[in-house]
Protein backbone atom coordinates (compact mmCIF):
# COMPACT_ATOMS: atom_id res chain seq x y z
CA UNK A 1 0.00 0.00 0.00
CA UNK A 2 1.69 3.44 -0.85
CA UNK A 3 2.84 6.35 1.35
CA UNK A 4 0.94 8.96 0.60
CA UNK A 5 1.64 12.51 3.18
CA UNK A 6 0.47 16.25 2.93
CA UNK A 7 2.13 18.93 1.89
CA UNK A 8 3.04 22.36 4.17
CA UNK A 9 5.29 24.35 3.56
CA UNK A 10 6.91 22.85 0.62
CA UNK A 11 7.49 19.29 3.13
CA UNK A 12 5.92 16.40 3.32
CA UNK A 13 4.19 15.67 6.40
CA UNK A 14 2.10 12.84 8.18
CA UNK A 15 -0.59 12.84 10.85
CA UNK A 16 -0.91 10.67 13.96
CA UNK A 17 -4.97 9.69 12.58
CA UNK A 18 -5.67 8.72 9.13
CA UNK A 19 -8.21 7.68 7.59
CA UNK A 20 -8.82 4.40 4.44
CA UNK A 21 -9.40 5.25 0.85
CA UNK A 22 -11.36 3.04 -0.67
CA UNK A 23 -11.67 1.78 -4.37
CA UNK A 24 -15.09 1.97 -5.72
CA UNK A 25 -15.30 -0.84 -7.99
CA UNK A 26 -13.43 -3.54 -5.58
CA UNK A 27 -14.49 -1.26 -2.29
CA UNK A 28 -10.79 -2.82 -1.19
CA UNK A 29 -8.62 -0.46 0.82
CA UNK A 30 -6.04 1.12 -1.39
CA UNK A 31 -4.48 3.35 1.00
CA UNK A 32 -4.20 4.98 4.45
CA UNK A 33 -4.24 8.74 4.37
CA UNK A 34 -3.47 10.95 6.85
CA UNK A 35 -6.46 13.02 8.61
CA UNK A 36 -4.81 16.50 9.05
CA UNK A 37 -5.21 18.11 13.03
CA UNK A 38 -6.54 21.80 13.61
CA UNK A 39 -2.63 22.79 14.50
CA UNK A 40 -1.72 21.51 11.11
CA UNK A 41 -4.66 23.57 9.75
CA UNK A 42 -3.08 26.44 11.32
CA UNK A 43 0.67 25.31 10.02
CA UNK A 44 -0.43 25.25 6.61
CA UNK A 45 -2.24 28.81 6.63
CA UNK A 46 0.67 30.38 8.37
CA UNK A 47 3.10 29.14 5.63
CA UNK A 48 0.86 30.45 3.12
CA UNK A 49 0.77 34.00 4.75
CA UNK A 50 4.32 34.13 5.05
CA UNK A 51 4.53 32.56 1.25
CA UNK A 52 2.07 35.73 -0.12
CA UNK A 53 4.30 38.46 -0.27
CA UNK A 54 6.90 36.84 -2.58
CA UNK A 55 4.48 35.22 -4.63
CA UNK A 56 1.99 38.31 -4.82
CA UNK A 57 5.05 40.65 -5.62
CA UNK A 58 7.02 38.40 -8.36
CA UNK A 59 6.27 39.70 -11.72
CA UNK A 60 3.29 38.38 -13.36
CA UNK A 61 5.01 36.94 -16.33
CA UNK A 62 7.04 34.95 -14.25
CA UNK A 63 3.88 33.47 -12.10
CA UNK A 64 2.06 32.60 -16.19
CA UNK A 65 5.57 30.86 -16.89
CA UNK A 66 5.03 28.47 -13.47
CA UNK A 67 1.68 27.83 -14.25
CA UNK A 68 2.07 26.84 -17.64
CA UNK A 69 5.32 24.88 -16.23
CA UNK A 70 2.79 23.20 -14.07
CA UNK A 71 0.78 21.82 -17.20
CA UNK A 72 4.06 20.22 -18.54
CA UNK A 73 4.62 18.79 -15.52
CA UNK A 74 0.92 16.88 -15.37
CA UNK A 75 1.37 16.13 -18.58
CA UNK A 76 4.46 14.59 -18.00
CA UNK A 77 2.89 12.39 -15.39
CA UNK A 78 -0.34 11.50 -17.07
CA UNK A 79 0.10 7.82 -17.42
CA UNK A 80 0.80 7.89 -12.98
CA UNK A 81 -2.32 10.41 -12.58
CA UNK A 82 -4.82 8.58 -14.79
CA UNK A 83 -3.71 5.13 -13.15
CA UNK A 84 -4.42 6.72 -9.55
CA UNK A 85 -7.96 8.71 -11.10
CA UNK A 86 -9.09 4.99 -12.31
CA UNK A 87 -8.08 3.54 -8.60
CA UNK A 88 -9.91 5.97 -5.99
CA UNK A 89 -12.33 7.36 -8.30
CA UNK A 90 -13.04 4.86 -10.62
CA UNK A 91 -12.62 6.29 -13.76
CA UNK A 92 -12.23 3.56 -16.40
CA UNK A 93 -9.19 3.22 -18.15
CA UNK A 94 -11.08 3.54 -21.67
CA UNK A 95 -15.01 4.62 -22.08
CA UNK A 96 -15.22 8.59 -22.47
CA UNK A 97 -15.13 8.08 -26.51
CA UNK A 98 -11.61 5.95 -25.84
CA UNK A 99 -9.90 8.87 -23.52
CA UNK A 100 -11.13 7.00 -20.24
CA UNK A 101 -9.40 9.08 -17.02
CA UNK A 102 -7.28 10.61 -19.54
CA UNK A 103 -10.10 13.19 -20.26
CA UNK A 104 -9.25 14.44 -16.91
CA UNK A 105 -5.89 14.89 -17.39
CA UNK A 106 -6.20 16.54 -20.53
CA UNK A 107 -9.03 18.95 -19.25
CA UNK A 108 -6.78 19.55 -16.52
CA UNK A 109 -3.39 20.28 -18.89
CA UNK A 110 -5.80 22.68 -21.17
CA UNK A 111 -7.08 24.83 -17.96
CA UNK A 112 -3.41 25.37 -16.32
CA UNK A 113 -2.22 26.86 -19.88
CA UNK A 114 -5.49 28.24 -20.67
CA UNK A 115 -5.11 30.45 -17.23
CA UNK A 116 -1.32 31.21 -17.72
CA UNK A 117 -2.22 32.98 -20.64
CA UNK A 118 -4.94 34.92 -19.26
CA UNK A 119 -4.57 38.87 -19.16
CA UNK A 120 -5.02 40.99 -15.96
CA UNK A 121 -5.40 43.93 -17.52
CA UNK A 122 -5.79 47.68 -16.06
CA UNK A 123 -9.55 48.79 -16.37
CA UNK A 124 -10.39 52.26 -16.86
CA UNK A 125 -13.45 53.19 -15.59
CA UNK A 126 -13.10 56.59 -16.25
CA UNK A 127 -10.95 58.79 -18.45
CA UNK A 128 -11.52 62.37 -18.86
CA UNK A 129 -10.76 66.43 -17.82
CA UNK A 130 -12.73 65.58 -14.57
CA UNK A 131 -11.24 62.12 -13.08
CA UNK A 132 -9.44 58.99 -14.23
CA UNK A 133 -10.53 55.97 -12.84
CA UNK A 134 -8.49 52.09 -12.80
CA UNK A 135 -9.58 49.18 -11.39
CA UNK A 136 -6.35 46.72 -10.87
CA UNK A 137 -6.72 43.27 -9.97
CA UNK A 138 -5.14 42.92 -6.63
CA UNK A 139 -4.33 39.22 -4.55
CA UNK A 140 -6.08 38.57 -1.55
CA UNK A 141 -3.85 36.66 0.76
CA UNK A 142 -4.47 32.38 0.89
CA UNK A 143 -7.15 31.52 -0.79
CA UNK A 144 -8.86 27.98 0.39
CA UNK A 145 -10.16 24.96 -1.64
CA UNK A 146 -12.69 22.50 -1.26
CA UNK A 147 -12.60 20.35 -3.89
CA UNK A 148 -15.16 16.94 -4.58
CA UNK A 149 -15.19 13.95 -5.74
CA UNK A 150 -16.04 13.55 -9.20
CA UNK A 151 -13.81 14.84 -10.60
CA UNK A 152 -10.58 15.55 -8.25
CA UNK A 153 -7.64 17.28 -10.44
CA UNK A 154 -9.78 19.19 -13.12
CA UNK A 155 -11.31 20.88 -10.51
CA UNK A 156 -8.31 21.49 -8.54
CA UNK A 157 -7.18 22.49 -10.97
CA UNK A 158 -9.89 25.28 -11.88
CA UNK A 159 -9.44 26.09 -8.08
CA UNK A 160 -6.11 26.63 -7.53
CA UNK A 161 -4.54 28.09 -10.83
CA UNK A 162 -6.57 30.99 -10.86
CA UNK A 163 -5.12 31.74 -7.31
CA UNK A 164 -1.62 31.29 -8.09
CA UNK A 165 -1.32 32.76 -11.34
CA UNK A 166 -3.52 36.45 -9.82
CA UNK A 167 -0.33 36.36 -6.91
CA UNK A 168 -2.68 34.52 -4.13
CA UNK A 169 -0.92 31.35 -1.97
CA UNK A 170 -3.56 28.44 -1.74
CA UNK A 171 -4.08 26.19 0.76
CA UNK A 172 -6.13 22.84 -0.78
CA UNK A 173 -8.66 20.39 0.74
CA UNK A 174 -9.23 16.99 -1.43
CA UNK A 175 -12.45 15.01 -0.70
CA UNK A 176 -12.15 12.07 1.45
CA UNK A 177 -13.21 10.04 -0.87
CA UNK A 178 -10.41 10.82 -3.70
CA UNK A 179 -7.57 12.18 -1.90
CA UNK A 180 -4.59 10.35 -3.16
CA UNK A 181 -4.72 12.14 -7.04
CA UNK A 182 -4.43 15.47 -5.54
CA UNK A 183 -1.68 14.71 -3.51
CA UNK A 184 0.22 13.04 -5.64
CA UNK A 185 -0.59 16.38 -7.86
CA UNK A 186 0.57 18.66 -5.03
CA UNK A 187 3.94 16.94 -4.22
CA UNK A 188 4.80 17.38 -8.47
CA UNK A 189 3.54 20.93 -7.85
CA UNK A 190 5.73 21.77 -5.07
CA UNK A 191 8.94 20.74 -7.25
CA UNK A 192 8.07 23.85 -9.06
CA UNK A 193 7.07 26.38 -6.64
CA UNK A 194 8.41 28.21 -3.58
CA UNK A 195 7.62 26.46 -0.24
CA UNK A 196 4.27 27.41 1.11
CA UNK A 197 2.62 29.05 -1.91
CA UNK A 198 0.68 25.60 -2.53
CA UNK A 199 -0.07 23.71 0.58
CA UNK A 200 -2.46 20.28 0.76
CA UNK A 201 -4.35 18.85 3.86
CA UNK A 202 -6.57 15.94 3.78
CA UNK A 203 -9.49 14.87 6.36
CA UNK A 204 -13.35 14.82 6.27
CA UNK A 205 -15.96 17.87 6.51
CA UNK A 206 -14.60 19.19 9.87
CA UNK A 207 -11.38 20.27 8.68
CA UNK A 208 -13.22 21.77 5.79
CA UNK A 209 -15.42 23.55 8.27
CA UNK A 210 -12.32 24.59 10.08
CA UNK A 211 -10.94 26.40 6.87
CA UNK A 212 -13.77 28.32 6.16
CA UNK A 213 -13.99 29.58 10.14
CA UNK A 214 -9.99 30.40 10.12
CA UNK A 215 -9.36 33.98 9.93
CA UNK A 216 -5.89 33.63 7.92
CA UNK A 217 -7.78 32.33 4.78
CA UNK A 218 -9.37 35.00 3.03
CA UNK A 219 -11.27 33.29 0.04
CA UNK A 220 -12.69 30.20 -0.06
CA UNK A 221 -13.48 27.80 -3.48
CA UNK A 222 -15.93 25.47 -3.43
CA UNK A 223 -17.35 22.85 -5.26
CA UNK A 224 -20.39 20.84 -3.92
CA UNK A 225 -23.31 20.41 -2.42
CA UNK A 226 -25.93 23.15 -1.82
CA UNK A 227 -26.46 22.26 1.60
CA UNK A 228 -22.89 22.32 2.13
CA UNK A 229 -21.89 25.65 0.45
CA UNK A 230 -24.88 27.19 3.02
CA UNK A 231 -22.85 26.37 5.53
CA UNK A 232 -19.82 27.57 4.23
CA UNK A 233 -21.34 30.53 3.35
CA UNK A 234 -22.31 31.60 7.24
CA UNK A 235 -18.67 30.30 8.60
CA UNK A 236 -17.23 32.80 5.76
CA UNK A 237 -18.76 35.55 7.89
CA UNK A 238 -16.45 35.36 10.55
CA UNK A 239 -13.89 37.36 8.42
CA UNK A 240 -16.04 38.36 5.58
CA UNK A 241 -14.30 35.61 3.23
CA UNK A 242 -14.61 36.36 -0.17
CA UNK A 243 -16.84 33.57 -1.93
CA UNK A 244 -16.67 31.71 -4.91
CA UNK A 245 -19.05 28.87 -4.43
CA UNK A 246 -20.00 25.69 -7.57
CA UNK A 247 -22.76 24.20 -5.42
CA UNK A 248 -25.92 21.93 -6.71
CA UNK A 249 -24.80 21.06 -10.30
CA UNK A 250 -27.19 18.57 -12.40
CA UNK A 251 -25.59 17.62 -15.44
CA UNK A 252 -28.64 16.91 -17.12
CA UNK A 253 -28.47 14.82 -20.66
CA UNK A 254 -31.64 14.87 -23.07
CA UNK A 255 -32.20 11.87 -25.81
CA UNK A 256 -34.23 12.55 -28.45
CA UNK A 257 -36.57 10.22 -29.99
CA UNK A 258 -34.63 9.52 -32.79
CA UNK A 259 -31.57 8.41 -30.83
CA UNK A 260 -30.73 4.30 -31.13
CA UNK A 261 -29.52 4.08 -27.62
CA UNK A 262 -28.26 1.02 -27.24
CA UNK A 263 -25.87 1.58 -30.69
CA UNK A 264 -24.81 4.83 -29.55
CA UNK A 265 -24.35 3.98 -25.72
CA UNK A 266 -20.98 1.53 -26.54
CA UNK A 267 -18.97 4.38 -27.94
CA UNK A 268 -18.82 5.92 -24.87
CA UNK A 269 -18.39 2.78 -23.22
CA UNK A 270 -15.33 0.43 -21.80
CA UNK A 271 -15.75 -2.77 -24.36
CA UNK A 272 -16.60 -4.93 -21.26
CA UNK A 273 -19.47 -2.76 -20.46
CA UNK A 274 -20.74 -1.98 -23.51
CA UNK A 275 -23.80 -5.18 -23.13
CA UNK A 276 -24.73 -2.97 -20.27
CA UNK A 277 -26.01 -0.22 -22.43
CA UNK A 278 -30.00 0.81 -21.62
CA UNK A 279 -32.41 3.04 -22.72
CA UNK A 280 -33.30 5.62 -20.21
CA UNK A 281 -35.91 4.50 -18.39
CA UNK A 282 -38.11 7.64 -16.12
Amino acid sequence: MADYSMIINGQKVRSDDTFPVVNPATEAVIAQCPRASEAQLDEAVAAAQAAFPAWSERPDSERAELVHAIGAAIEAHSDELSALLTLEQGKPKVGFAGFGAGFEIGGALAWCHATADLDLPVDVIQDNDEARIEVHRKPLGVVGSITPWNYPLMIAIWHVMPALRSGNTVVLKPSEYTPLTTLRFAEIVNELLPPGVFNVLTGDGSLGAAMTNHPGISKIVFTGSTATGKKIMQGASVNLKRLTLELGGNDAAIVLPDVDVAAVAPRYLPPQCSTMARPAQH
